[in-house]
């Protein structure tokens, strides 16, 4: 009974957060599958990885590290980036806190929506292939692993620390029923585990992933003083984005 339980929610926080197939007819478990968040995050990375792999025998690293991003974008169904537009939209619109949670909720995206996508994925594309160039092989292959892991991971901190700006309705209403604890975040030790093989510079990129998670969710405590479910996209894709960044620049040194 407790196995069925564990499946289902991993099942769930798969169809939840990816397009990719996990069965049909799986029951809906918002707090449940949270925790699962950062092992979805290490499935992604292990798909990325092979991906990477067999791409790289075809195309040169710059080459690589586009279609890298693009299948990233693919495997997720583009639902981080739709809310990282949304929230540029919102947050740089300069309005009231109601008026910036409606224009989130605008299917619509505006211009800063707009060059909020387009360099998020050109920091992606600008680290993977830093990383790719500059790296040991393993090295590369560990990064593409864990990165989008690590990404995954920030959104439980998101959950976990803000409170949810729509009282009666959102994508993200039902992650916020009750408070996560503690327990929630034992996957997120996977990612940190892995990276210690980095020697040093896994340290380092864990110091990258707090630093960034405690300015992005300071900016949205300043800003709206809570988070929604199109934020918590914003802050998987930032993250993601700055982790690559920085670890490209970790492996020259």
């Amino acid at each position: 009974m407790i196995m069925k339980k564990v499946f289902t929610e991993f099942r769930s926080a798969i169809l939840f957060i990816t397009i990719l197939p996990a069965g049909k007819n799986v029951p809906y478990s918002p707090m449940g599958m949270i925790k699962y968040f950062p092992v979805v995050g290490l499935i992604l990375g292990g798909l990325l990885l092979v991906f990477d792999v067999t791409i790289s025998y075809f195309w040169p690293p710059l080459v690589v590290a586009v279609l890298d991003v693009i299948f990233l974008v693919v495997v997720t169904g583009a639902f981080h980036l739709d809310g990282l537009g949304d929230t540029a939209d919102g947050l740089f619109s300069h309005r009231s806190r109601q008026r910036a949670l409606e224009i989130m909720k605008d299917s619509r995206t505006g211009m800063m929506g707009l060059v909020a996508v387009f360099c998020i994925l050109a920091v992606k594309t600008a680290g993977i292939y830093s990383v790719k160039t500059s790296g040991t092989h393993l090295q590369t292959l560990a990064l593409l692993l864990i990165i989008p892991s690590y990404s995954r991971s920030a959104m439980l901190f998101g959950i976990r620390f803000l409170d949810y700006g729509r009282k009666d309705k959102g994508t993200g209403l039902d992650l916020f029923e009750k408070e996560i604890g503690l327990k929630d975040f034992f996957f997120v030790l996977i990612p940190m585990s892995i990276s210690l093989f980095l020697g040093y510079k896994g340290l380092v990129l864990n110091l990258v992933f707090f630093m960034t998670l405690l300015l992005v969710l300071g900016f949205y405590k300043k800003k709206l003083n809570c988070i929604t479910g199109d934020m918590l996209g914003a802050l998987n894709e930032i993250m993601e984005a700055v982790l690559f960044l920085a670890a490209g620049a970790l492996i020259v040194f």
